[in-house]
């Protein structure tokens, strides 16, 4: 699984929703398993057991302004995910001149990824 956190401000969102599902069409496309955009709706970390973790909302930085999202990718292993991601890379590609004048409607510096060996599944 790829998985990412960002925040999108408040303004962006409609935007941000549009770039989404172009991502979903084409990782799906390509052969991903499943792909999610979860926007945040409850980010308030509670203390449990005298430990207060850290919020999402201060692990990307966001503002009052800003919605923040946790999105991932799921694929069936390492390979594959690389050889879908290659795909998507290369649609991308194909299309640069259909997106040249797009706004991102986030701060990619702002956004923490990670890819993730599954350990456990119910």
């Amino acid at each position: 699984m790829d998985g990412f956190v960002f925040p999108v401000a408040k303004k962006n969102v409609a935007a941000y929703k549009k770039m989404a599902a172009w991502g979903a069409r084409e990782w799906m496309k390509h052969g991903a398993l499943a792909y999610y955009e979860c926007m945040g709706d409850d980010l308030t970390a509670k203390a449990d057991h005298g430990v207060k973790p850290r919020s999402f909302k201060d692990i990307a930085k966001a503002k009052s302004s800003d919605t923040v999202w946790f999105s991932f990718i799921v694929f069936k292993d390492k390979k594959h995910r690389d050889a879908v991601n290659k795909k998507v890379t290369a649609q991308m590609n194909k299309e640069a001149e259909k997106w040249k004048d797009f706004a991102m409607p986030f701060d990619p510096r702002k956004m923490a990824y990670g890819g993730f060996k599954t350990v456990v599944k119910a």
